[in-house]
């Protein structure tokens, strides 16, 4: 029996997601591609769901493209090539357009298109000997699945270069350093440390979160009049929900919010 490429189960509210290719240190397949999209589909549309965390089985996250695979794609036409490649990069939009938040949990390593997959989360929880890296250029290839687009938003010019031409491989700790990672994890806690943070979140309200994440996802790109715009966009919208008056008079009564009530309601 053929294991699956894609290993799911719930934790409560929240979503696990697991890259399940440990033999080639967890690099991509298409049951990956096709498993993760169609999984973030279903959780976007589930009200159950409060959160997704996504890690990789066996002690790493995902090694990148499988370079057994890649050496034949010099064989066909151009355009055949760019279509295959948008797998990837679909995935990468389906990661960031997720309603729900998703954090990653690394272990192990997080290269090429792998570290590409760890950037387009909302989160990142890594174990501090995780080794993170922009491998392309050691195999003669460049970037793909937004790598230089989401790593210029944490680094400088410089140091995003330096990180595309060497290669070198990035510690955890560094990536904490350059404001990459949101939590640090002994090895072999990362998943354990994602999963707190994912159930912290996951209690919020659905409605206003999924509007927060797009808030943030758009910051580092708008103007301030931009932002503005959407903030006078959402704030009035969110005023009027169940979520807000169950928030805003659980305050008064000095009380915890029940979220959670309003979720199963739907």
């Amino acid at each position: 029996m053929t294991e699956p490429a894609l290993i799911t189960r719930r934790e409560g509210a929240v979503l696990i997601l697991s890259n399940n290719n440990p033999a080639a240190r967890n690099a991509l397949t298409p049951g990956f591609y096709n498993g993760l999209t169609e999984a973030l589909h279903k959780a976007a549309c589930d009200p159950t769901v409060g959160a997704v965390v996504l890690t990789g089985e066996g002690g790493h996250f995902c090694s990148g493209g499988d370079l057994r695979q890649l050496i034949h794609r010099r064989e066909l036409p151009i355009a055949e090539r760019r279509l295959k490649l948008e797998g990837l990069h679909n995935l990468v939009r389906a990661l960031r357009d997720c309603p729900k938040p998703v954090i990653m949990a690394v272990e192990g390593a997080a290269a090429g298109a792998g570290l590409s997959l760890a950037l387009a989360g909302d989160m990142l929880v890594a174990a501090k000997n995780a080794q993170f890296s922009v491998a392309y250029v050691k195999v003669g290839l460049t970037p793909d699945g937004g790598a230089t687009a989401l790593l210029a938003e944490f680094v400088s010019r410089q140091v995003l270069t330096e990180l595309c031409l060497t290669g070198e491989r990035v510690s955890g700790e560094r990536m904490q350093q350059l404001g990459v990672v949101n939590r640090l994890a002994e090895p072999g806690q990362a998943l354990a440390t994602a999963l707190e943070l994912a159930r912290q979140v996951a209690a919020g309200p659905e409605l206003a979160t999924a509007r927060i994440k797009h808030l943030c996802r758009l910051a580092p790109r708008n103007s301030l009049e931009q932002q503005l715009e959407l903030e006078a966009l959402y704030m009035p919208l969110s005023q009027e929900t169940e979520e807000s008056l169950e928030g805003i008079t659980a305050f008064l009564e000095k009380r915890p919010a029940d979220f959670t009530r309003l979720r199963q309601a739907r």
